[in-house]
């Protein structure tokens, strides 16, 4: 357990380790921006095929 407190310790006073740190924040609100458009364009593109389906069952 002291061996990876030290690891932990050596890392934080790293100027890569927190050049490291900032980038995986960066890629965490990409991913969170981009899994949140997917979601609202998946809502979307659905409400828009129920509605052309219920579209084309009235005008058979």
């Amino acid at each position: 357990m002291k061996k990876l407190m030290a690891m932990a310790r050596q890392f934080r006073d790293d100027e890569d380790g927190a050049a490291m740190v900032e980038y995986t924040i960066l890629l965490g609100i990409i991913t969170v921006a981009v899994v949140g458009s997917v979601v609202i364009v998946g809502g979307w593109v659905g409400t828009k095929w129920t509605a052309l389906s219920g579209t084309l069952a009235a005008n058979p």
